[in-house]
């Protein structure tokens, strides 16, 4: 797992956050979160790395991330996992990200354009799941979603600031949460 979390390090040294950004590329080596327009953001580089860190990725992980956003957080989903299915429900951005992505070398991510914040019940179970929003409450229809020894990363909470959590499940379906830290996200929005 050490050995995982240092080729995660190292990828996150030397990807270009510029790549998935179109305004404020002179602050792209800043760690601060960035307008992506629509009231949304690409997070700031050092939560990315937090959260992807979280996720204790293997090759072997099928991965649900809710929220493609500009596609920043995709690239590490991707780079260390076998498959990921990445939900966006703002078109503009998804339509941008799946372009954006023409250009990468990765083959094993699925763009969905859709409302994430219930999950993608036709790929389930999931291994890892990320939401990149703040979920206003803990996700039940995703928690669903989650396999067995499976880990969930979300911030919960309303308003500016939220709790940054954990959630594994064991083998036998049982729920644990982890808190994390408190963090800053844009809320989850759902058609629902």
């Amino acid at each position: 797992m050490k050995c995982e979390q240092e080729k995660i390090k190292s990828f996150f040294k030397n990807l270009d956050r510029r790549i998935f950004m179109e305004n404020y590329l002179e602050y792209a080596n800043e760690d601060r979160p960035l307008s992506i327009g629509y009231d949304q953001t690409i997070s700031q580089p050092s939560l990315v790395l937090e959260m992807t860190l979280l996720l204790e990725l293997t090759p072997e992980s099928k991965v649900l991330e809710i929220g493609t956003g500009s596609g920043y957080q995709t690239a590490f989903l991707a780079e260390f996992s076998k498959e990921v299915y990445t939900v966006e429900r703002i078109k503009d951005l998804y339509d941008a990200c799946v372009k954006r992505y023409i250009n990468l070398t990765y083959n094993n991510i699925y763009f969905i354009y859709g409302d994430g914040s219930v999950g993608l019940k036709e790929n389930e179970p999931y291994d890892r799941i990320v939401i990149t929003a703040a979920s206003p409450d803990v996700p039940k229809k995703l928690l669903e979603q989650l396999a067995n020894n499976g880990i969930m990363v979300v911030p919960i909470g309303y308003g500016v600031v939220q709790e940054l959590c954990v959630f594994r499940k064991n083998s036998h379906g049982v729920i644990e949460k982890e808190f994390i830290e408190y963090v800053q996200f844009v809320p989850l929005v759902s058609d629902h």
